[in-house]
């Protein structure tokens, strides 16, 4: 019995039924809870590897509670008992179908078949919840690639109009072709940047400041008056780093589809900190838009703000607010500052 298997119930409430049974388990190896009566073992059938109990304690008491919980399981689950019944008299035909899945042992018979038989249900056991594990492994790798499938929908179609919004502010800026080729050329760049940022397979550190500069630079002018970066150098790794990006890239797409970025008297101040708490360090990050079209709070969440509630708050364990005040949208995000971990190479 491995030290993560749960204990072996038992249920033999005449004599020393009970008492017997767990020692001969326990100097087996096997961890054994003893129950009083048929409720108290149904309702730690959850807490135990499986069951050994005797056939008249399945006659002494009401099993309702037993089938019912049995009805319940889960696809995967097949609860596993071991049933000890008096030689010479069969066992009841609806016991055995009220149990399912149960290794009949008559009594009175050698410790060993017992730690035997029991070994053999705690195997079958620990088999069932590594299915069950495996299983929901496969459920959250297909809603994990479902959602990479959607962003990626997104991302595409936010950096078409990404685009679309760098070419505007390119042309009303220049007064040439030539300039104008330059000043595009240079935007795209700096966008194709954040995206090589976000999907590098194995990158260690990222400066939050080059990430915001990455998606933010090619909306400012030339004196730098439209974009405003204000905070000390902090390096995240990977795992804050990418949904960082990812709401940077949202927040951008927004301001330019909607907000401060899309008229050319807009600004934007990004300010951050990072303080130092009794659970470790905090990041606390600011994004505000002014001089942009008048902000009001949306009627529906659009799939950029799902995402970033999902992706800041789960991934991250984040703490982040939408005010969408009248003069532009404030955005502020606090999230734990992961610590620096080497990836391993193999």
């Amino acid at each position: 019995m491995r030290e993560s298997d749960p204990p072996v119930l038992i249920l033999a409430p005449a004599g020393r039924d009970a008492a017997v049974a767990g020692t001969i388990l326990e100097e087996a190896g096997l961890r054994s809870e003893i129950c009083a009566d048929l409720p108290s073992l149904v309702a730690r059938l959850d807490t135990g590897s499986c069951a050994v109990l005797t056939e008249e304690a399945l006659r002494a008491f009401d099993r309702h509670g037993l089938a019912a919980y049995l009805a319940g399981q889960e696809p995967w689950s097949d609860y596993p008992f071991v049933l000890l019944t008096l030689r010479g008299t069969p066992p009841e035909a609806r016991l055995m179908e009220s149990l399912g899945n149960v290794t009949l042992l008559e009594r009175p018979f050698h410790p060993a078949t017992l730690v035997t038989a029991t070994r053999f249900a705690v195997r079958a056991r620990r088999r069932q919840r590594e299915a069950a594990a495996f299983l929901h492994e496969r459920q959250q790798t297909a809603e994990r690639q479902a959602l990479l499938i959607r962003e990626l929908h997104h991302r595409v179609k936010n950096t078409l109009a990404t685009v679309q919004a760098l070419l505007g502010a390119s042309a009303r800026g220049a007064t040439s072709v030539d300039e104008f080729y330059q000043g595009f050329s240079a935007r795209v760049i700096s966008l194709a940047k954040t995206h090589n940022l976000l999907t590098e397979d194995y990158w260690q550190m990222a400066s939050l400041q080059e990430m915001l500069e990455n998606e933010l630079g090619p909306y400012n002018d030339e004196a730098g008056r439209r974009i405003a970066l204000e905070g000390p150098h902090v390096e995240l790794t990977a795992d804050l780093a990418v949904p960082t990006g990812m709401a940077i890239h949202e927040l951008t797409t927004n301001a330019a589809k909607h907000g401060a970025l899309s008229v050319p008297e807009g600004r934007i101040t990004v300010a951050w900190s990072v303080d130092q708490g009794e659970a470790g360090r905090r990041l606390r990050l600011d994004w505000t838009e002014r001089g942009g079209p008048r902000t009001t709070t949306p009627t529906r969440k659009g799939f950029g703000s799902t995402l970033l509630q999902r992706v800041l708050t789960m991934q991250c364990g984040a703490d982040i607010r939408f005010d969408f005040k009248p003069a532009g949208l404030h955005f502020r995000m606090e999230a734990p500052l992961i610590e620096h971990r080497t990836v391993p190479h193999y």
